[in-house]
């Protein structure tokens, strides 16, 4: 396949694409969930092939279970399919109306981005998600999903391309990418891409953004925090703790360092270190951490990695998690603010003042009070899903849900009027709001 002729040809049909009427897109989502259902044996039996291959090749039990797409993860693709149909239209929202003078009126109208690349990791699920985000959103789409699920993406991408031919759209609107070269082609077609969503390794995004023209969203890294306050609820803590670390460890919004205030360390160190080996997490801390439970759980601190500064920078993406003293919340936002990657953080505490501030101060696209960090998700922020997270200021930020896939665009219509009447004082902008 040449990626560059096909691109082009996609960019040709975007803006049938984007004029296309909201119930042909629904429609298209209607029978994805459809097909998934009358195919999923096929489906299924696919993902047996990359799951075997992935065993044979002896991947982490962490990515096996990214990898693996059964009834469970099928059950969730058609409820996000569901739930993407009946958001509203994203497309064609007046964002601003205005009259400039008498007669003349000016529109800012939400649209499509256009074409969009997205790059994603080996998790069949992120096929559908990704896929039905860009149908919705009224944009084309180059998908590329990782090479450890190829099978299953393929059976995927047939039903999703079947899907939206049948629902009348322009089959040219998505393009699958199976070939780790095809990046690269991506990559080189500036002229034809709008956007490039990468998600992936901190490695393999800055590897995206250092070698294209293309604009980039994503995020690089997940480096996730949570400050135990030394006013909260300890059972809640441990609850919270427990559930953003081993819940989907491998997932760039489960937590890698623990922030604890000194006040409550030697109480509750003890309890959250006997709680996290119990459900099989590896401990790294600071030697202050290492001496509390050195003199209180010596098992917990034997082989227990004692960290640098410096070290706190670190994504395991794993069942592992780096522990910390401080003395307040703000020097926990202090530590967030350096060594966080602007993903998503939280605060355990029942004093609002602080809550608060930490809020405030900490510098991230998700900031929570009380809950696990794992809530960080298109689907669970009611998006239907989301084709990645963005920790950039720009444009979108957090789970980049429809919102986050359209721009704008702005329409002026008059009759007859010039600039020139203006410019000499012979009319003037009234510039009224209309809605």
């Amino acid at each position: 396949m040449n990626m560059r002729e096909e691109i082009k040809k996609m960019s040709l049909a975007a803006p049938g694409l984007a004029a296309s009427s909201i119930d042909q897109r629904n429609k298209a989502l209607e029978i994805i969930a459809e097909l998934l259902s009358e195919r999923k044996e096929e489906v299924f039996n696919a993902n047996t092939i990359d799951m075997e291959n992935a065993a044979k090749a002896g991947l982490a039990a962490s990515i096996m279970k990214r990898l693996k797409y059964d009834e469970v993860k099928m059950r969730d693709s058609i409820a996000g399919l569901k739930q993407l149909s009946e958001l509203p239209d994203p497309l064609g929202k007046q964002l601003l109306k205005r009259q400039l003078d008498e007669g003349l009126i000016l529109t800012k109208l939400s649209v499509p981005i256009g074409v969009i690349g997205v790059i994603f990791e080996a998790r069949p699920d992120a096929m559908i998600q990704v896929a039905s985000l860009c149908i919705k959103s009224g944009n084309c789409a180059v998908l590329k999903g990782g090479k450890e699920t190829a099978a299953t993406n393929k059976v995927l991408f047939e039903i999703i391309r079947e899907s939206v031919e049948k629902a009348g759209l322009p089959g040219e609107s998505l393009l699958q990418a199976e070939l780790h070269n095809e990046i690269d082609e991506l990559l080189e077609c500036d002229e034809e891409v709008d956007l490039i969503i990468p998600r992936g390794s901190n490695s393999f995004v800055r590897y995206i953004m250092e070698h294209t023209k293309i604009p980039v969203m994503g995020h690089s890294s997940g480096i996730c925090h949570i400050y135990a306050d030394d006013e909260m609820d300890e059972e809640l803590a441990l609850k919270v703790i427990t559930d953003a670390k081993i819940q989907y460890p491998a997932a760039c919004n489960a937590v890698e360092t623990v922030l604890i205030n000194r006040k409550i360390a030697k109480e509750f160190l003890p309890r959250l270190a006997a709680r996290l080996r119990e459900v099989g997490v590896t401990l790294r801390g600071t030697k202050e951490c290492r001496d509390i439970l050195e003199a209180s759980i010596p098992e917990a601190a034997q082989g227990m990695e004692v960290m640098n500064e410096d070290d706190f920078a670190t994504e395991y993406n794993d069942l592992i998690i780096s522990l910390k003293l401080v003395d307040d919340v703000d020097e926990a936002i202090s530590h967030i603010n350096r060594f966080g990657s602007h993903h998503t953080d939280s605060i355990i505490t029942t004093d609002d003042r602080k809550a608060e501030r930490f809020m405030q101060m900490v510098d991230s696209a998700g900031v929570y009070r009380n809950v696990s960090t794992r809530f960080a998700d298109g689907f669970r922020y009611g998006f239907g899903a989301e084709v990645g997270i963005s920790t950039g200021k720009l444009h979108a930020r957090g789970p980049v849900g429809l919102d986050g896939l359209v721009t704008y665009k702005y329409t002026l219509t008059g009759n007859g009027q010039i600039v020139a009447e203006y410019a000499s004082g012979e009319k003037i902008f009234k510039h009224k709001d209309l809605i």
